[in-house]
């Protein structure tokens, strides 16, 4: 048995165990070129990850096994109580099924980020998280010193969830293993996502894999032509336009 009785032994049976760890990462999209990476982690079963992305940031979050539960909230770094709002990501767009150009709305009528290219459509906007979930929020945004009140409702990716005529709530599960969807951020967030089972699905979590890069150039593309969705992005350009004016001021 390995000695840990002093200091020094403990250090040796650490380093030990280090040199002989694996630690698997994310699978890197094809096309990107390494140096526009800028964050990727594989998050495990009830884990969680916590970054900050910049505006024209691209980030892929991937189910490679086919039971990932990616609970979503994003906040502006500079101005925490400005965050993701449920409600209105719902209410705005007229649609409570997140796909192709869906916008992730703040309070302030802002777009955080837009939904892109997905291959999953296995989501939910209803439920919200777990307590197991949340507390694994709390912790993510504990890094970025929020408090427990700043871990407000989030959106949950990979587990589809469906309204039925009498207005109940049914899960429909996962897509295919390797399903992934894209969000584009269009302001500075903090991301914060758990991968935890979903309320109304209990099927144990596997892997997410979350792969940030650079691509301002998607911030030039029209990816919802609804008119709710081009004043989101008027109210959100203004507020980025006057935010660097005052950043310019001698």
């Amino acid at each position: 048995m390995t000695s840990t009785a002093s200091t020094a032994d403990a250090r040796a049976h650490a380093r030990s165990q280090a040199a002989t760890a694996s630690t698997a990462g994310p699978g890197l999209p094809e096309g990107v070129e390494a140096a526009r990476i800028t964050f990727a982690q594989r998050i495990p079963p009830n884990g969680y990850a916590n970054v900050v992305l910049g505006r024209g940031t691209r980030i892929r979050l991937s189910d490679p096994a086919g039971a990932a539960c990616a609970h979503l909230l994003l906040l502006r770094p500079d101005a925490p109580w400005e965050r993701l709002n449920v409600a209105d990501t719902v209410k705005v767009p007229w649609q409570a099924y997140l796909g192709d150009g869906h916008p992730l709305l703040s309070d302030q009528g802002r777009i955080l980020a837009t939904v892109l290219a997905d291959t999953s459509g296995s989501h939910d906007t209803l439920c919200g998280p777990t307590a197991e979930a949340r507390q694994l929020l709390r912790l993510a945004g504990a890094k970025h010193g929020l408090e427990p009140r700043d871990i407000g409702p989030t959106v949950s990716f990979f587990r589809g969830v469906r309204v039925e005529s009498d207005g109940g709530l049914t899960a429909t599960g996962s897509a295919a293993p390797g399903s992934s969807v894209d969000l584009l951020v269009h302001l500075p967030v903090i991301l914060l996502v758990a991968n935890a089972a979903h309320p109304l699905d209990d099927c144990a979590a596997t892997d997410l894999d979350a792969v940030a890069w650079a691509a301002p150039e998607d911030l030039d593309i029209t990816h919802n032509s609804d008119p709710e969705y081009q004043r989101a992005v008027q109210n959100t350009e203004r507020a980025w336009t006057a935010a660097l004016t005052l950043e310019v001021r001698p």
